[in-house]
């Protein structure tokens, strides 16, 4: 499901209403019966009573239709209005004009408290205060109103978005609705779907409110929901090496699990045949627990990292190999970080670069541009500082634009470790993974994830396809590590170990599909 910038969806608003006919009453009154709807099947309607607050643009509105549908369907609705009625116009005020005429019960907010009865004592709060296009901190009477919804204990539908959540970002402006449902109209904002702003969504569902396909689903938005990857067939006659015969640069001193849960995960994700060159010490540590890994010792700095004298026979295995994979728990030896760097301008094969190897290419990132085959970059918030020059509250601030320079930048596909990971391409799409949990962030998860990259382009699958399938595979495979054992606690062997799990739901297609996009309602 493509989402939109806060810019675009007031683009497709215009398209609908000036190109295409559509009245705004009549998206509004769509956007409204959605939620409804939605209203309906969790809460029910007749005979309960529902508090909404309106704020003064096309949001206050969409709660002002709503009020009007809850009481024709035999609801009762209490409106509190959080600024002056006289700023309506267009669609919202027809409607808090046609309210007014049903019924009186619509109060101006001079202060939150004089609500507070009222929410304690409803069977649902509607939050319809701020839309998507809010661009300052929220303060005063609406950050008094956000507070007191959120300690009201009472279910909140927010419509749109929560109310104080960034509509382009995600970030908490001041203060935010915690929403039990949210309904995004028309396509979801990237907002939607961020953290913070996608865990005060609660449940998320869109509705279209009646744009047509070519609207919604155009080429020229280029960031979207990471829906389904279909996988390959694996074939009857399929042996290891047809299977992905992927070199694994990876480990040092002190960093023994790194290693392995890059090389045993793609063998766990269905990979053929991993061969780990390593430092020569620390190979019988590994071999305990990973005995299905080929091994290649190498040889070694006087602090057990790799030295930069294996490079020759490194470069020969890597030439034989379909895929190379570096950086998983090399340490950052100043050796062993010019070995990284000399490498990776030279590798002639696809190169996925993880871990310390990020942090060695990103003093000189430009040896990336000398490669020819596809280029695989997994970094985390820390990494992606390093590698674009900024802090990391810089590139958590603006995750969809940090992600989409760097892909450009660096000619590669960019895989933007965290809640909700991304994937960013060269040629400026940007998709954004709903499979995963907080109880993945824990040391190796990411390690796996490697793994599951390298296996998926074994498959046949190109590096762009592979990067998305094997993110949404890592992080189905940590949600069904959740749900067995919980958020907390679960390690990066749990996920490793469910992975063959993940791969069979995937290929039975049982896979809900909450875990590619929201629900569309009406």
């Amino acid at each position: 499901m493509k989402l939109a910038t806060v810019e675009q969806m007031r683009g497709m608003d215009r398209h609908a209403i000036e190109k295409l006919g559509l009245a705004e009453e009549i998206l509004m009154e769509n956007a409204a019966l959605a939620s409804v709807v939605l209203l309906q099947r969790k809460i029910g309607i007749r005979g309960k009573k529902f508090v909404i607050f309106c704020g003064a643009g096309n949001n206050g509105g969409d709660g002002l239709a709503v009020a009007r549908l809850i009481y024709s369907a035999g609801g009762q609705a209490k409106v509190f209005l959080v600024s002056s009625p006289k700023k309506y116009s267009g669609a919202a005020r027809t409607n808090y004009d046609v309210l007014c005429n049903l019924f009186g019960d619509v109060q101006l907010l001079s202060r939150a408290d004089e609500a507070r009865v009222d929410a304690l004592h409803c069977d649902a709060v509607v939050d319809a205060v701020f839309g998507t296009g809010l661009d300052r901190d929220v303060k005063g009477l609406a950050a008094d109103v956000i507070s007191l919804i959120n300690s009201s204990g009472r279910p909140v539908l927010s419509l749109d978005i929560p109310s104080g959540i960034s509509g382009d970002t995600g970030r908490v402006m001041g203060a935010a609705v915690r929403a039990a449902y949210t309904v995004t109209f028309g396509l979801p904002k990237i907002g939607n779907l961020l953290y913070p702003g996608y865990d005060h969504c609660g449940e998320l569902f869109v509705t279209h409110i009646s744009f047509p396909p070519s609207l919604y689903d155009r080429d020229g938005l280029l960031t979207q929901t990471n829906e389904r990857v279909l996988l390959p067939p694996r074939s009857a006659e399929a042996y290891k090496g047809s299977m992905g015969d992927v070199l694994f640069i990876a480990g040092g001193a002190n960093y023994f699990g790194a290693p392995y849960f890059s090389a045993m995960s793609f063998l766990k994700a269905g990979g053929g045949y991993a061969r780990l060159a390593a430092p020569a010490s620390i190979i019988p540590f590994i071999a305990q627990s990973g005995r299905e890994i080929v091994y290649l010792p190498q040889r070694e700095t006087a602090a057990f990292s790799l030295s930069l004298k294996a490079k020759p026979e490194l470069l020969s295995f890597a030439e034989k190999a379909d895929m190379v994979v570096i950086g998983p728990g090399l340490s950052l030896q100043e050796e062993t970080t010019k070995l990284v760097r000399e490498m990776a301008a030279v590798i002639s094969k696809p190169l996925l670069i993880d871990g310390d190897g990020l942090t060695a290419v990103a003093e000189r990132p430009e040896i990336l541009l000398k490669r020819k085959a596809a280029t695989i970059l997994t970094p985390h918030a820390g990494e992606m500082a390093r590698l674009m020059r900024k802090t990391v509250a810089e590139v958590n601030a603006d995750k969809i634009d940090i992600l989409r320079a760097a892909a450009g930048k660096f000619n590669a596909t960019v895989v933007f470790k965290g809640a909700h990971s991304l994937i960013g391409l060269v040629d400026g799409r940007v998709y954004v993974n709903l499979s995963g949990n907080p109880g993945m962030a824990t040391a190796g998860s990411g390690d796996v994830l490697t793994g599951c990259i390298a296996a998926l382009q074994g498959f046949g699958l190109s590096s762009e396809m592979a990067t998305r399938k094997g993110v949404f595979l890592h992080g189905y495979a940590g949600d069904l590590a959740a749900g067995q054992k919980g958020l907390d606690g679960i390690t990066a062997t749990d996920i490793l170990e469910h992975l063959p799990q993940a791969l069979k739901d995937d290929r039975a297609g049982t896979i809900d599909s909450k875990y590619c996009e929201p629900p569309v309602i009406l």
